[in-house]
């Protein structure tokens, strides 16, 4: 008889992500992903100047920080017709390309790494041996045998002390963790440095958009101007401090991020190599362009579809085809006026909220029903994984040297074939290899950016048809942008120059939608199924998988007893 397991939330800092599997012989046999935390900021934005939405949008969520704001202004400007200059685009690429290296990072630390590390087991490490691991592996300086046996000691008295903290809620001890002790205590080490280097990185958004998080966006540009000679703009020191930053990003990726990466998989290529694949469908929208966003051809990170992983042929992706992109409420707490079996482009989309679960908490969700307050996006009918691993697909099946590159190196390395891209390990080593892109990039983007000033070229805005007088009385525009998490796109409709309707589809909503008409479930569920569970009572191997993905839900609005009672209402703007 199958056994019904529960985990809520499963997401370790952002948003409230609920999964539900059934478990027979070992082995899941079914799982449902259902988003327990309504988001409803488009019904917020209605009646609102479209020049104002960056503000709002970048709301929905701080820990990708600045990704809403940027798709805000690339929807406004597709409806209006306006270019940027070209130091605003590699400005914006620059801001984008911190949040990557920042956000990814502190990923693989922070929120999935401790589904592969058992932090306890690295109390019996042997600190010279953990010395030697390091080593080996990379040049990073901080690798001797006094600095592990200081971390080794710190660890040990917030064991003693009972007051494990950031390390306080984990399945420690359980037999699906592999490494020795050593490379555990080299990866408990790295966590606490990563901790420490992250925020360094994101000062590039204070440089250039005034803070971090949420920093200032600007239709037609940067909210920033350049003059090397002053105090008050983004001058030859603050661009110095930049390209520091840049520098030392990369240097964290290339002897931390990336060796840890390796040698963990190192461990667990022979099964995880081989678990978690899921769909075979993936989807990427491409960023970081070089030459003008109208130009998808100029971009670092390539725009396609692959069906089936047919790693061969690579569909075309238009946003703004009806027949491509639809969003379905079937199994969602929403409503369609025109009925819950239509699918609707978003730019014809409804966020009208139609709740008949049951009150918070909830025991078992009826899935015969509706099930999630996330909705149920298809490409071509097709449900599609988004994220690194797509990104990384596509720019391989392009032929593209840079992703060939840094793939079959690492294949390579591991001694795995191209198939263990498609799985749960596969997921997590293709974020990582392209923090080392992105690495690179940025340091293309910022060396762009010296030339223009060099040769005189400060412009960062441009101010045509900033002004409503020159809008036409109705415009449509669609912004796509690669968040950290995967595929983001925006759109709007602008009538009588407000917005007249506002709608996002978000990373995780491709990935932890549920079932649509067809009863196909997306990426998060079909990931799940088949996957090994050697204890019930603590499902790490859910984690493993599910963390993967980096899922991400936002945009609390209400607060529940434990008896289901409202007892207080935040409105987050």
């Amino acid at each position: 008889m199958a056994e019904r397991i529960v985990i809520d939330p499963i997401t370790r800092i952002e948003g409230h992500l609920r999964v539900e599997i059934e478990v027979s012989g070992g082995k899941i046999t079914d799982a449902w992903s259902a988003g327990t935390m309504v988001r409803g900021i488009e019904t917020i934005l209605k009646g609102r100047d479209p020049r104002d939405a960056w503000a709002f949008v970048g709301r929905v969520c701080g820990v990708c920080t600045s990704t809403h704001s940027l798709t805000s202004v690339r929807t406004v400007e597709n409806a209006l017709g306006i270019a940027v200059p070209p130091n605003a685009e590699l400005i914006r690429n620059l801001m984008a390309n911190a949040l990557y290296i920042q956000d990814h990072v502190v990923h693989f630390y922070q929120l999935h790494a401790l589904d592969w590390v058992d932090v306890v087991s690295a109390l019996k490490a042997n600190p010279a041996e953990a010395s030697r691991i390091a080593q080996s592996i990379s040049s990073w300086p901080k690798s001797s045998t006094g600095y592990f046996t200081d971390i080794q000691k710190k660890f040990k008295n917030f064991v003693e002390s009972g007051q494990l903290g950031i390390f306080a809620n984990g399945y420690w001890g359980h037999k699906a963790y592999k490494l020795p002790p050593e490379v555990n205590l080299i990866a408990v080490a790295h966590y606490l440095e990563a901790l420490e280097w992250q925020k360094e990185l994101v000062k590039v958004h204070t440089v250039f958009g005034g803070k971090n998080p949420h920093p200032n966006y600007l239709v037609g540009g940067v909210p920033c101007s350049i003059n090397i000679e002053e105090a008050n703009a983004v001058n030859a020191e603050r661009l110095a401090f930049v390209g520091k930053l840049f520098e030392d990003a990369k240097t964290f990726v290339d002897q931390v991020y990336i060796p840890d990466l390796v040698a963990i998989a190192g461990f667990y290529k022979s099964d995880w190599g081989a678990i978690g694949g899921g769909l075979t469908n993936y989807l990427a929208f491409g960023d970081f362009p070089s030459n003008g966003y109208d130009n998808p051809e100029s971009f670092k990170m390539p725009r396609g579809a692959i069906l089936g992983r047919d790693l061969s042929h690579i569909l075309e992706v238009k946003a703004d085809d009806p027949e491509q992109i639809q969003e379905y409420v079937n199994n969602s707490w929403y409503e369609y006026s025109k009925g819950d079996k239509t699918g609707l482009h978003p730019w014809e989309g409804e966020t009208k909220f139609n709740y008949t679960g049951p009150k918070p908490p909830y025991e078992h969700l009826d899935f015969t029903q509706k099930y999630s307050w996330v909705k149920t996006p298809r490409w071509k009918g097709h449900p599609m994984e988004v994220g690194p691993l797509s990104r990384m697909l596509v720019g391989y099946a392009s032929g593209r040297a840079d992703y060939k590159e840094v793939i079959d190196g690492t294949l390579k390395a591991l001694d795995v074939p191209v198939a263990a891209l498609f799985s749960t390990l596969g997921r997590t080593a293709a974020r990582g290899l392209e923090t080392k892109l992105v690495c690179g990039w940025a340091l293309e983007f910022y060396q762009q950016l010296l030339a223009n000033i060099k040769n005189g070229d400060t412009r960062t805005q441009n101010n045509a048809k900033w002004e409503p007088e020159s809008w036409p009385k109705q415009a449509k525009g669609i912004g796509m942008v690669e968040a950290p998490r995967g595929a983001l796109s925006h759109f709007i409709v602008i009538e009588d120059k407000k917005i007249a309707n506002y709608q996002l589809v978000v990373p995780t909503t491709w990935n932890a939608s549920p079932r649509d008409l067809k009863g196909q479930r997306s990426a998060f569920e079909e990931s799940l199924i088949g996957t090994p569970v050697a204890d019930p009572k603590v499902p790490l191997e859910v984690l493993r998988t599910i963390h993967s993905f980096d899922p991400c839900l936002a945009c609390a609005v209400h607060l529940y007893d434990e008896n289901g009672t409202t007892i207080h209402d935040m409105k987050t703007y």
